[in-house]
């Protein structure tokens, strides 16, 4: 009988989507979340990634982390909030068993509200239960809990709610997260929960932090990595205040590059590892913290350690609550240095403001050509503004012209001003950037600012052409760019807090500006004139770096 030609072999089924790899007999719990977890993020796009905030944790991390832990007891219980595929579960329950007072039971809780990593998550803690039994004799009893965290404990996060007397049942010795980043609207059912802790739209993250420091027995451990910003600015403060409340820290880790801690999830943004413990109303005699830091994940094992005062890193009794991260010896002599000074903006009569036009709402009046000063004003972007330069036209892209009829409190008067940039570039050098705007320098009536920058001025009056110069090269010297990465872990530069920085006297801004003015090149020579005038002698070569 001849071939049938026609008829053609069947086709294997292709595999089911979560076909998940299984658990090799000898391999860690850790390594097989860590290899699951990867699995899990092919998955996914980049969108349904970013949506849900699905940044996993390196391996490496979660070790550095597990090995923060402190507590040892019996029987210990732990809390993942966000458990993803397991990895700091796994960490941390391995470092537990692994220790020579080990714990004969430990219960496990994981939270995890994405429906497509409860398969990997239950397989990762099936595996790390048998691996704990068989290696160590400990018991692992795992629950997965699989409703919103934050809404499943939002009692915790009402002012009663996060110092009121609960069993020893519902109480965790151990809390290990990497929980989303992402901001929530106001309407979102989390924010009004959390309305005394955070305000606006919070990032998630925050929330996270503040139910489990609430969930936490006294003298529990508390590990968290996060983003950094947290640590400053205004739209914390309130969480600060009800957090530094609870978690007296220990431990800081500092992540040198923003890009290198989640970077196969290419994350730009400074991350932390926060580790402290449950201490209600900052009780206790700890008289130092741990600041560490590396450059990312590959000299994690050869962080640089320092003992800092723990009233350097953190002032309970100040109304900011700002959590100062000095990694180096340059940092804390920069943090001595500013913190002495005896001004600030609002004493000096000064204001800051962000620049009032708005592109997308002035679409209509502005233009990339125009007549000025006759029908049009200038319009600065950020790009107008280089260290101790103002510069307009460029002629490039932006639209850099502003009609005058019609824009009203769009445009500001012609006067001095020192002008700022709100955001840094990646990875750029310095995160302070401002210029000197001199009126004599423009033959106009009124000018522009575009939203990204923000500008400082003298309400009812005017700043001198050497205040403007002075403020300045303040603002661009290595000295306060140290001081300000030091306490603010942000690429925005926010108004609210360049209100509260520390700065001179009037007399010796005005003397910097007159120096500074008579640099042939001002942004190349204004570190060495400020630590001359400003530094003891000894710390004067760090500040000009």
């Amino acid at each position: 009988m001849g071939e049938d030609v026609g008829k053609q072999p069947p086709v294997a089924p292709a595999p089911p989507r979560w076909a998940m790899p299984g658990p090799r007999t000898t391999e860690r719990p850790t390594a097989y979340a860590d290899r699951a977890g990867e699995w899990c993020i092919r998955q996914k796009t980049d969108r349904q990634r970013k949506d849900h905030g699905l940044f996993l944790t390196p391996a490496p991390v979660a070790d550095f982390m597990a090995g923060r832990i402190t507590s040892a007891a019996h029987e210990l219980r732990v809390l993942d909030p966000a458990a993803g595929t397991g990895i700091l579960c796994c960490a941390a329950v391995e470092h537990l068993v692994s220790r020579r007072l080990k714990p004969r039971v430990i219960e496990l809780v994981a939270y995890e509200i994405d429906r497509a990593l409860l398969p990997p998550l239950r397989a990762v803690l099936d595996h790390l239960a048998d691996w704990c039994r068989r290696r160590y004799g400990v018991t692992v009893s795992v629950r997965i809990e699989t409703t919103d965290f934050i809404l499943a404990n939002e009692k915790l996060l009402r002012p009663r709610g996060l110092f009121a007397g609960r069993s020893a049942a519902q109480l965790f010795d151990v809390v290990i997260a990497n929980p989303p980043y992402f901001k929530i609207g106001k309407d979102d059912p989390r924010a009004a929960a959390v309305s005394e802790v955070v305000h606006g739209q919070p990032n998630i993250y925050a929330l996270f932090m503040a139910a489990s420091a609430a969930l936490l027995r006294q003298r529990g451990d508390f590990v968290f990595i996060t983003p950094r910003s947290f640590a400053s600015g205004p739209y914390f403060r309130q969480f600060r205040t009800v957090f530094f409340e609870l978690i007296r820290p220990t431990r800081v880790h500092v992540f040198g590059s923003r890009r290198d801690a989640f970077r196969r999830d290419a994350v730009l943004q400074e991350n932390v590892i926060m580790c402290g413990i449950r201490q209600d109303h900052g009780r206790g005699d700890s008289s130092t913290v741990e600041i560490s830091s590396s450059l990312g994940v590959d000299d994690l094992t050869e962080s640089r350690v320092r003992e800092i005062p723990a009233g350097t890193v953190l002032d309970l009794a100040s109304a900011q609550k700002i959590l100062r991260l000095p990694v180096c010896d340059d940092d804390e002599r920069a943090l001595a240095v500013v913190e002495a000074w005896p001004s600030s903006l609002q004493a000096l009569g000064l204001r800051i403001s962000t620049g009032p036009v708005v592109a997308f709402r002035a679409s209509k009046l502005i233009a990339s050509q125009g007549t000025v000063p006759a029908s049009h004003a200038p319009l600065l972007w950020m790009n107008h503004v280089r260290a101790m330069e103002a510069t307009w036209p460029l002629s490039r892209h932006k639209p850099e012209y502003i009609a005058r009829q019609g824009a009203g409190a769009l445009l500001l008067p012609n006067r001095n001003y020192v002008l700022l940039r709100r955001f840094s570039a990646k990875e750029e050098l310095r995160r302070l950037t401002a210029a000197p705007y001199i009126a004599t320098n423009f033959k106009i009536a009124e000018v522009g600012l575009e939203n990204h920058l923000n500008y400082i001025h003298r309400p009812g009056g005017e700043l001198s052409e050497d205040e403007a110069w002075g403020l300045a090269a303040l603002y661009n010297s290595r000295l306060l760019d140290t001081w300000f990465r030091t306490v603010n872990g942000n690429t925005q530069v926010n108004a609210t807090e360049l209100r509260t920085m520390p700065l001179p006297t009037d007399e010796t801004i005005i003397e910097l500006g007159r120096q500074v003015k008579r640099l042939r090149n001002p942004a190349s020579e204004v570190d060495a004139l400020v630590a001359g005038m400003m530094v003891p002698y000894p710390w004067q070569e760090a500040a000009v770096g």
